[in-house]
């Protein structure tokens, strides 16, 4: 009998996307084939994504709603400050507070095999 997974808790949260600026290097948005349209200049350096450099932020590559069902449009190629998040870390920990969803309650060997793969 093979056990069922529950989904990956990501695809049913998305509050980091909707609690931080995503600013990164201006070259890495090229480079991974993040399309131009999704980012903001942000000074000479850095860009956003956008949406994300405002006062109540969320990435227009969010799609769904936060706590309830969401999936990234553009996850490939997803800036580095996304791939650094990961479930259950202080970051993922304080966008779910910023959204009164409670912290991630996963156990270490979880952890461990979330961050490595997320269904795309």
């Amino acid at each position: 009998m093979t056990a069922v997974r529950d989904p990956h808790p990501c695809l049913a949260c998305g509050a980091c996307c909707a609690a931080f600026r995503v600013s990164f290097y201006w070259g890495e948005g090229p480079e991974r084939g993040l399309p131009e349209a999704l980012t903001e200049r942000v000074n000479d350096f850095y860009a956003c994504m956008r949406g994300t450099w405002r006062a109540a932020p969320r990435c227009t590559a969010l799609q769904g709603e936060v706590g309830q069902a969401t999936q990234c449009s553009v996850y490939a190629a997803r800036p580095s400050p996304c791939r650094e998040v990961q479930p259950g870390d202080s970051q993922c920990t304080a966008a779910r507070a910023r959204h009164q969803l409670a912290p991630l309650a996963l156990a270490q060997s979880e952890l461990e095999s979330l961050c490595t793969t997320i269904p795309a």
